[in-house]
């Protein structure tokens, strides 16, 4: 090298150090007017929770609780979406009905057991999310049954990348609604009345 550079102080690395982890700060205090955008969780800003489809379901349910999500995208070995586990799936009849089927114990079911697949899911387009407000994203999650939502961005191949997701619970809170229970139709109910109490 022709200039001389100082090299930087080596310091020890201290235990129980954690990582950096990429921050998308949402918009507190938004309205049923306000963009769409503004309540989506973007993966190009927020690295998203997954998992295996061979990790068992305990595990799965440990990693949510660890991370503070109710639902993880459920990716293969090439990094593609397989199918998407939420709470609901670890928490409801899903289980019950898999032992009562193939037997065993809570142990033994994997992810791929419970999960829905990528065939049963359906996403929003990017560029429909683009021109939409808050209240239409409530809208369709209400009219689907769902607490959750993906959004993709398609290729001009026709091929498709998970941009975003929609968690009704999320967006409740940046309406200021204090969200009690876990349950679909109740948490739209209680978004409601907060909405209409403020009006």
């Amino acid at each position: 090298m022709s200039k001389n550079f100082a090299a930087l102080t080596n310091h020890p690395f201290k235990a129980g150090a954690g990582i950096a982890r990429p921050a998308q700060v949402l918009q507190q205090n938004v309205t049923l007017d306000d963009p769409a955008t503004s309540v989506m969780t973007d993966l190009r800003s927020v690295a998203v929770v997954n998992v295996r489809a061979k990790t068992t379901m305990e595990k799965a349910n440990d990693k949510m609780i660890r991370y503070g999500v109710r639902m993880l995208l459920v990716m293969d070995d090439e990094d593609k979406v397989t199918g998407l586990l939420t709470a609901t799936d670890v928490l409801g009849e899903k289980p019950v009905r898999f032992l009562q089927q193939m037997g065993g114990t809570h142990a033994d079911i994997l992810v791929r057991d419970v999960m829905t697949v990528q065939q049963e899911l359906e996403v929003l387009k990017l560029e429909d999310v683009q021109k939409a407000k808050v209240g239409n994203i409530l809208a369709t999650l209400r009219s689907s049954g769902r607490q959750h939502a993906m959004v993709v961005e398609e290729k001009a191949d026709g091929s498709q990348t998970v941009r975003g997701l929609y968690s009704v619970t999320q967006i409740a809170r940046q309406l200021g609604v204090q969200v009690k229970t876990a349950e679909v139709a109740k948490v739209f109910a209680e978004i409601e009345t907060a909405i209409s109490v403020k009006q």
